[in-house]
């Protein structure tokens, strides 16, 4: 059976400070599940818990505390729709993650994006693609060798321009960088942890001569055995128009089936 859209497992709300929206609320994120036969939903606020240093993007993560995103709770209920309550951590230029393990506990869903240069002040002055493809296979390297609960975790927009920021073209070519290989080891090491891999709705809207270096790592991942879900990464309720089309581009161009899908557990 083809991979059904049922789900949204990477939303922001004005909580986010990159967001700071009070449309983007709690009961319009549930009436987008709603116009869109959505069965599962995780609000997934910035968070760094403040026990754990942050030698990058302190400045952003300082109020982002868990006391400031639990201002969401409780989320609104709806028959049929499960309103997780999740949170997006990150890693500094340390490879700190902004999460202590008791933590996790206290949330459905965590997502990590090993992707988020531009949150390594000073972010790294080096764009070479070459470098910046190092960088990124340090960095997923580092979450998955990390003593996590993968089981209810998903590894965010692997393939955002956040990763050469400077062009178009250097992005692509930074992922062109990551040789068959190392994507091979670190899927292959993802499936076998069992976490979550993200298509996010930003990273997925490419042009058609783009499709083949943006999605060369999902297809691998694919045949690794990993398992996806789906994120709009949506911050404004506007961010939510094109979701649906844009998902079923990528489904279809990947092929993907629901034994594809990746379930919390």
């Amino acid at each position: 059976m083809r991979y059904i859209i049922d789900h949204d497992l990477h939303i922001h709300s004005g909580l986010s400070l990159c967001s700071n929206d009070p449309e983007q609320n709690s009961n319009r994120i549930l009436q987008y599940a709603k116009e869109n036969g959505l069965k599962t939903l995780c609000l997934t606020n910035h968070y760094w818990e403040k026990s754990v240093p942050c030698t990058s993007g302190e400045g952003f993560y300082k109020s982002q505390d868990f006391e400031h995103i639990k201002q969401a709770c409780p989320l609104p209920k709806e028959s049929n729709i499960s309103f997780l309550f999740g949170c997006e951590t990150d890693l500094d230029k340390n490879l700190n993650l902004g999460i202590t393990k008791e933590r996790f506990e206290h949330f459905d869903f965590v997502i990590i994006p090993t992707t988020h240069l531009h949150m390594n002040s000073p972010e790294p002055s080096n764009f070479d693609p070459k470098y910046r493809a190092r960088l990124w296979v340090e960095r997923l390297d580092a979450v998955l060798n990390m003593k996590l609960p993968f089981h209810k975790i998903g590894i965010a927009h692997l393939a955002t321009f956040l990763i050469n920021r400077t062009t178009r073209e250097n992005y692509l070519e930074a992922l062109d960088s990551i040789s068959n290989n190392e994507l091979k080891r670190l899927f292959s090491k993802a499936a076998i942890l069992g976490a979550g891999i993200e298509l996010n709705q930003d990273d997925m809207n490419f042009s058609d001569n783009e499709a083949d270096s943006v999605l060369r790592m999902f297809k691998i991942a694919k045949e690794c055995g990993c398992k996806f879900y789906l994120g709009s990464d949506a911050h404004h309720p506007d961010w939510f128009g094109d979701t649906k089309a844009i998902f079923e581009r990528a489904i279809n161009l990947l092929d993907l089936k629901e034994t594809d899908k990746f379930i919390i557990q």
